[in-house]
């Protein structure tokens, strides 16, 4: 018996080997987001559970096994591989994600998809860009903000902080850690598959612009530090520096949310338009939630998802119908590490109206959206404020505002 081991072993370890060099444990990058599709399924209505803290919460083991099957089936009738999941009750769906093999266009493969009676759609995933970049890694950090002086902002937060209102910031990593920063976010949860979770420019410098701490003898202070965030990573740090996101990251990060019932959902972000996304932003619009967004002048009507109605979509320069303007350029926020650069971009014009939005709702919670604009796209702060703080003056100042923080 003894003489039998040792050769077993040897063969064992040897196919052991093989195995490992021909089916490797785990890829070195996740697969990228231009070579795979949103495949659709209605969801059993009867299956969701109100107090799921999440999407995945949701389901029974039979329930979710029986839709992952399904799943697995569809991607092998039509020659692709299942890669995630995530389970929408909220929109009535269930969302897979199935790789497209290289040679064949995802957009074919997801209308081939499309008209399987099991499927309710299928879409490739879309790509998006942040629409904001950095003035430069060691520009200084300037005593003024242009909020300041162009929006009165001492003057506002004697008004309002924005206290109790919930942010969502859909974007890259929040650094948690940044001195002005420090215990300002109620989670930071990171949505992009295969990545982990770090803290990025693009995303801490929107977070900053939103929610910085005032008073606190550091940095800057945001539009609404009395605010809350969400840090919700949907998008990453390219090794370029621009910040880019799937639709389908984009997707998870705002079921979570409409779950989370945020007040206000920045995405300072464009690209295509894409029929979960509209799904999604309807449902958070329908329940009371306002979403901002950057407006990209690069793409028709400034891209999604701006050209969508409902939203508030913000520009650093451009003026258009249904476009705010708002301060964007020269723009000091918080960077990872603790430190503070000057960004410039539709993106950080866009996350100031969010802070605006949300002193909004502090003194009106019910009420729509209602920017005052006289000059054509250019937001006046202060009176969009007082519009829903009667007995304040655009200079109100303590006196005539007391109790309001």
């Amino acid at each position: 018996m003894s003489g039998l081991r040792t050769p077993c072993r040897v063969m064992l370890m040897a196919l052991a080997a093989v195995a490992l060099w021909a089916f490797p444990v785990a890829a070195q990058e996740p697969p990228s987001p231009d070579r795979q599709i949103l495949v659709m399924v209605n969801h059993p209505p009867d299956h969701f559970r109100p107090n799921a803290s999440y999407g995945r919460g949701y389901a029974d083991a039979l329930g979710k096994s029986a839709r992952t099957r399904l799943a697995r089936r569809i991607a092998a009738k039509y020659g692709l591989r299942l890669v995630d999941e995530w389970p929408m009750p909220l929109i009535g769906l269930d969302c897979f994600v199935m790789l497209v093999p290289d040679g064949r266009s995802t957009s074919e493969a997801a209308t081939q998809v499309s008209r399987d009676s099991a499927v309710a759609w299928a879409q490739p995933v879309g790509l998006y860009e942040t629409q904001g970049r950095a003035s430069g890694p060691n520009d200084p950090l300037f005593a003024a903000e242009p909020a300041a002086r162009e929006w009165h902002l001492a003057d506002l937060h004697r008004i309002a902080t924005g206290r109790g209102v919930k942010v969502a910031v859909v974007d890259s990593g929040i650094d948690a850690g940044h001195p002005d920063l420090s215990g300002q976010l109620l989670v930071n949860r990171n949505f992009v598959a295969g990545r982990p979770g770090a803290a990025e420019r693009h995303g801490t410098g929107v977070a900053g612009i939103i929610a910085a701490k005032a008073d606190n003898g550091v940095g800057i202070a945001g539009i609404a530090p009395g605010a809350k965030l969400l840090g919700l990573r949907a998008c990453w740090q390219a090794p370029d520096l621009r910040t880019v996101c799937d639709s389908f990251s984009l997707a998870k990060a705002l079921y979570y949310a409409i779950q989370q019932r945020a007040g206000v959902i920045n995405l300072s972000l464009g690209g295509p338009d894409d029929r979960l996304l509209r799904a999604l932003i309807k449902t958070a619009l329908n329940r009371g939630t306002a979403v901002v967004t950057a407006f990209d002048a690069r793409r028709p009507g400034g891209g999604f998802p701006a050209s969508m109605a409902g939203v508030t979509a913000v520009s650093d320069a451009i003026s258009a119908p249904r476009v705010y303007t708002a301060p964007g350029r020269d723009i000091p926020t918080t960077q990872p590490g603790g430190r503070w650069f000057l960004v410039n971009g539709s993106s950080f014009a866009a996350a100031h109206v969010s802070g605006l939005v949300a002193l909004i709702r502090q003194r009106a919670r019910s009420s729509a959206v209602s920017l005052v604009s006289p000059n054509g796209g250019a937001i006046d702060a202060c009176a969009s404020v007082i519009r829903v703080s009667p007995g304040c003056e655009c200079n109100c100042g303590p006196f005539r505002a007391a109790g309001a923080r």
